[in-house]
This record gives C-alpha cells, sequence and structure tokens, in this order.
C-alpha cells in the first residue's frame, strides 16, 4: 500500500486537474451559446439559398453552369474535410475523420483519385498521415469562423471542378443536433441538383437581369460559400457543446476518483495508527 504522503499527493494533483477541467467546462459552455446562436442564424440563409440553387437547376435557360452539369462518369473526387483545431472534445473529430477515411478506402477501391482540402488543424493532420493529396489548407480560425479566410483554400477545388480535374466535390462536417448529440455527415456541393436538395422537379422560368450567366455565376459561388460557412458555424457549435460535456464527464470522474484516494487515504492511515498502538501494546507487554 503506498504511503500517505504519496497519496495526499495524489490527491492533491487530480484537485488540481478537475480545477482546469472544471474551468475548461465554463469556458466552453460560455463559448457554445454563442456558437449556437451563431449556428442558428445562418441555418435560414442556408436553407433559402439551397431552395433556390435547386430551383435554378431546373430553370428553363440555355446557358448551363459547370456546377449544375453532372459528369457521365467519375473518375476522380474532392473532399473538403471541416474539422476543429484543437482537441479535449470527446469523439467529435474522430467519427468524422473515421468516416472520411472509410469512404477515401472505398473511392481508392474503386479506383477513383482523391483531393482534400482541409479546414481544422485535426483534419490537416489525419489526411498528411493518411497520404492524401492535400492541395489546400486552412488552419487557426478560432471561435468564430471568417469567409474570407476560407475563399482561397475552397476556390482551389472550385477551380479544379471547372477544370474537370475533379468530378464531385463532397464536404464533411459534424451536423449540430442538441447539446447532447452531434452528427457527422458527408454531404455532395456539386454538382448540385433539385432532386439533391429536395426541390421538386418542375420547370422554373426566371427573368434575368442583366443576363443568365451573369446572375448564374455569382449566385451559385454564394451557394457554396454560404454551404461551407454553414458547415463549418455547424462544426464548431458542435465542437463548443462535446467539450463542455467532456470536460463535464472529465470532472465528475475526478471528483469519483478524489473520493476514492481519500477512503485509501483514510485506511492507510488507520492502518498506520493500528500498528503503532500495537507496537505500543507489545513492547508495554515485554517490560
Amino acid at each position: 500500500m503506498p504511503s500517505g504522503k504519496e497519496i495526499r499527493n495524489k490527491i492533491k494533483s487530480v484537485e488540481n486537474t478537475r480545477k482546469i477541467t472544471k474551468a475548461m467546462e465554463m469556458v466552453a459552455a460560455s463559448k457554445m451559446r454563442k456558437a449556437q446562436e451563431r449556428m442558428r442564424f445562418a441555418r435560414p440563409y442556408g436553407e433559402k439559398i439551397r431552395r433556390v440553387a435547386g430551383n435554378l437547376s431546373h430553370a428553363l435557360t440555355d446557358y448551363r453552369h459547370p456546377f449544375l452539369v453532372k459528369r457521365d462518369e467519375v473518375k476522380s473526387v474532392g473532399l473538403i474535410a471541416v474539422t476543429s483545431d484543437k482537441g479535449l472534445c470527446g469523439g467529435l473529430n474522430s467519427n468524422v475523420l473515421r468516416l472520411v477515411f472509410g469512404k477515401m478506402k472505398a473511392w481508392q477501391a474503386e479506383g477513383k483519385k482523391f483531393q482534400a482540402t482541409a479546414i481544422g488543424n485535426k483534419g490537416f493532420g489525419f489526411l498528411q498521415r493518411a497520404g492524401a493529396s492535400v492541395v489546400s489548407h486552412v488552419v487557426g480560425l478560432g471561435d468564430t469562423p471568417h469567409l474570407e479566410r476560407l475563399i482561397g483554400p475552397v476556390k482551389v477545388q472550385l477551380d479544379a471542378y471547372m477544370k474537370g480535374e475533379i468530378d464531385v466535390l463532397y464536404i464533411s462536417y459534424t451536423r449540430f443536433i442538441n447539446t447532447m448529440k452531434q452528427e457527422p455527415v458527408i454531404d455532395q456541393l456539386l454538382p448540385l441538383s433539385g432532386e439533391m436538395m429536395g426541390s421538386e422537379g418542375n420547370r422554373w422560368d426566371y427573368i434575368y437581369e442583366p443576363d443568365a450567366k451573369t446572375v448564374i455565376d455569382d449566385l451559385l459561388v454564394r451557394y457554396v460559400e454560404a454551404m461551407i460557412y454553414q458547415a463549418l458555424a455547424e462544426n464548431m457549435a458542435s465542437e463548443q457543446s462535446a467539450r463542455m460535456v467532456a470536460m463535464k464527464s472529465a470532472s465528475d470522474n475526478a471528483k469519483n476518483v478524489i473520493g476514492e484516494l481519500k477512503l485509501v487515504y483514510n485506511k492507510a492511515r488507520q492502518a498506520a495508527i493500528t500498528k503503532e498502538l500495537s507496537e505500543i501494546v507489545s513492547g508495554a507487554a515485554a517490560v
């Protein structure tokens, strides 16, 4: 049995750890409310532009943007992987990266080429270790998503799609369900279609000003940017929720460990007192 001093040191160490996890839980709870509010404000805009883009895919126009044209054969795939920059958020990153890894293996088995864009340090490190072709990345986004920092890395994938270097583009992230539940998903960004986004197959007739090409080109670029911003906002809300839950669990576990160590300490202390009394009694009897 360890000595009383060793047990006291362990108790003190666990108490210090619990103070840290408790503070991190409170910080994550504060950031979680802001992240969830940002995510909820972005959702209506994202849903509306998805609907408009879906209707646009059925529009009666002679101009067809490359984003709306489905390729006959998919030979290469692009992926935008959204993860967090920091850890200590439970299985948030490992769940979505496990999903990405499964897709990568499936694409490789089908003989498809694969290139990736990493948003977040965890995904960037994983894709490098997995041997994926990382054509662009952005890390250190902080607690607030900034679209201007995302445009450059994402444009690399959009240009590759326009040039025919990739035939389909996906985005992976963690969708926020509620504070206790977050769902890893992989959504198809390009090519987009009304059926993919739940839009009816009706033919839409729009009046374009100044012309169809200018309006459709700008709208579809805004659509892609809105979807990526929404994915990042969802992922950040999920990250803070998962971190708060993980730190609360760590604090509760530390409290249980402290209780067990105190019980062991009291037993060791009682055993030492009993042993000392026995020695005193034995000595008195011998005299």
